[in-house]
C-alpha cells in the first residue's frame, strides 16, 4: 500500500526518492488523463528543502505523460485545493508532510473540484504504479510531451478567496493577533490577510530556511505562541502547521484552546447566523463526549466519521453538511473550502470574537471536557491489532470499566495512537500505562 490516511508520506531520500516520485507521478498522470479536460496539473509545495528534489521529479513524470504543469512554489495545502478548481486544472498536487519533521516529505493529490482523492482513486493509482511495464512505456514523444511553467502571482487569488470568507460587514480593526506560521507554507499569506482586514499583526516563525519547518513551533508546539500572546497582550494567538491546513488557537491569557471547544464555538456561531446547513456538524471518533453534549444544547446534531480530513469531507458530502472538523485542528468550512484551511478557520474565529465583543478566554471556553488521555506510542511494527495475543482481553477490561477507547495506527508515522475517555482521570492514566506496557512488549 502506497497511500496512507493523508496521501503518500515518508522520509525524503529513503522512502520518498526521485525514482519513486517519478513512478508515482507517471501513475497519477495516467490516472488523471483518463478524464482529462484541460491537460493541466497544478503543483505546489511547503518550505522543506527536499521539496525541490521531489518537485523536479514530479514535473518530469507528469510532463512525460503529456501534462502541462503549473508550478506555484510554496503555498498552503488548501490553496492547492482552491486553485486546482479555480484555474480549471485536471488535478492539483501538494508536496508536503504537513506537521511531520522536515526530514519527511509527501505528496497529496486533489481532483479537479479541489477534493482530496478518495480511497477508490488511490487504489487505481496504486494499480497503475504496480504495472511497471505500463509505467516504463507510457512516455509521450514529440509534441505529445507536456511543458511546465512557474507562476508566482497566484498568491493574490488565494488571498482574495480568504478575505471573501470573512464577513463583509466586519473588520479586525483594533484586534491584536499573534500568528505562528511554523516556518511553513503559510508564512507569506497569513500575515497579509490579517493585516489587510485591519488587525494589528505580530508574526513569529515566518523565516523558513528549508529545515526549520515545524521545528518546536506552529500547531504542534504552541508554547512560544502562548508566551508571545501574553507578552504583547494580544487578543488572540493563531498557530498553523507546516502546510497551513491545521489551526491551533491560544486565547488572550495564553491558554491553548482545546480543538473540540473550538469546533463547538464555531459550529454554534454558524448556527446562530443561519449558516450551518442541516444544523449538522461532522466530527471524527477522536472528539470528546462533552462536545456532543454541548452541541445538543445548541440544537446541533453530530455525525461521526473515521479520523482523517478526507473522511470528514466525504461525510459532509454524504450528509449535506457544510461544517466538519477534527479535534487536531483541521476545520472544513464547506461554503468556501473543500479541505481543512487553518487561515480561513482563524478568520472565522476572529469574526466571532469581534461580534461577541468579549475576551477570547471567555468566548472560547464554552464547556468542560470529559477526562481524556491521548498517547502517541512509537512502534517498530504494525501488526493487525485484533491478531495480537491478549488484545481482545485488554479491550474487554476497558469496557468493563466504562472507558471509551480508540486505538489505531497512525496513517502517516510509525505510531500507535491510544485515546481513552471516561469519568475517572486517575483510572484513565492507570489504564493508559497498562496499554503502553502491553503494546511496547508486542510491537517493539
Amino acid at each position: 500500500m502506497i497511500f496512507g490516511t493523508d496521501g503518500v508520506r515518508g522520509k525524503a531520500g529513503v522512502e520518498i526518492t526521485p525514482m519513486f516520485v517519478m513512478q508515482l507521478g507517471i501513475a497519477a498522470g495516467l490516472y488523471f488523463s483518463k478524464n482529462a479536460l484541460s491537460h493541466k496539473i497544478l503543483v505546489g509545495k511547503d518550505t522543506r528543502k527536499s521539496g525541490y528534489m521531489i518537485e523536479n521529479a514530479l514535473v518530469s513524470a507528469l510532463t512525460s505523460v503529456g501534462y502541462d504543469v503549473i508550478q506555484i512554489g510554496p503555498m498552503p495545502t488548501p490553496a492547492i485545493a482552491f486553485l486546482s478548481e479555480n484555474m480549471r486544472c485536471d488535478a492539483g498536487v501538494m508536496i508536503s508532510a504537513s506537521h511531520n519533521p522536515f526530514e519527511d516529505n509527501g505528496i497529496k493529490f486533489f481532483d479537479r473540484f479541489g477534493y482530496k482523492l478518495q480511497r477508490e482513486s488511490e487504489l487505481e493509482i496504486e494499480k497503475i504504479f504496480a504495472n511497471e511495464n505500463l509505467v516504463r512505456n507510457s512516455c509521450q514523444v514529440g509534441v505529445g510531451i507536456g511543458s511546465s511553467k512557474r507562476i508566482d502571482d497566484v498568491i493574490g487569488r488565494y488571498i482574495v478567496h480568504l478575505k471573501n470568507s470573512f464577513p463583509k460587514h466586519l473588520s479586525l480593526q483594533g484586534m491584536r493577533v499573534v500568528i505562528d506560521t511554523a516556518n511553513g507554507a503559510g508564512y507569506k499569506v497569513a500575515p497579509i490577510v490579517f493585516s489587510e482586514l485591519g488587525a494589528d499583526v505580530i508574526v513569529i516563525n515566518n523565516k523558513p530556511n528549508g529545515s526549520n519547518i515545524n521545528a518546536q513551533c506552529g500547531a504542534l508546539f504552541p508554547l512560544e505562541l502562548s508566551q508571545e500572546v501574553k507578552r504583547y497582550r494580544a487578543d488572540l494567538g493563531v498557530a498553523l502547521d507546516g502546510d497551513a491546513d491545521r489551526l491551533v488557537v491560544v486565547d488572550n491569557l495564553g491558554q491553548v484552546v482545546h480543538g473540540d471547544k473550538l469546533i463547538g464555538v464555531l459550529a454554534s456561531y454558524q448556527h446562530q447566523n443561519q449558516q450551518l446547513a442541516q444544523a449538522k456538524v461532522v466530527v471524527t471518533s477522536m472528539s470528546n463526549l462533552a462536545l456532543q453534549e454541548y452541541l445538543d444544547t445548541q440544537g446541533i446534531s453530530m455525525v461521526i466519521c473515521d479520523v482523517g480530513d478526507k473522511f470528514v469531507s466525504a461525510a459532509m458530502i454524504e450528509h449535506k453538511a457544510n461544517f466538519g472538523a477534527e479535534q487536531s485542528g483541521h476545520i472544513i468550512l464547506g461554503d468556501y473550502s473543500k479541505s481543512g484551511d487553518g487561515i480561513m478557520s482563524a478568520l472565522q474565529v476572529s469574526a466571532l470574537l469581534v461580534q461577541a465583543n468579549k475576551p477570547s478566554c471567555e468566548v472560547l471556553n464554552p464547556f468542560k471536557l470529559c477526562p481524556q488521555v491521548l498517547e502517541n506510542l512509537p512502534i517498530k511494527h504494525k501488526k493487525p491489532l485484533e491478531k495480537i495475543p491478549g488484545f481482545k482481553e485488554m479491550i474487554k477490561n476497558l469496557e468493563q470499566h466504562h472507558i471509551r477507547h480508540l486505538i489505531r495506527y497512525s496513517g502517516t508515522e510509525n505510531l500507535l495512537r491510544i485515546l481513552l475517555e471516561g469519568k475517572d482521570s486517575t483510572l484513565l492514566k492507570s489504564k493508559t500505562q497498562e496499554l503502553k506496557t502491553f503494546f511496547h512488549e508486542k510491537l517493539g
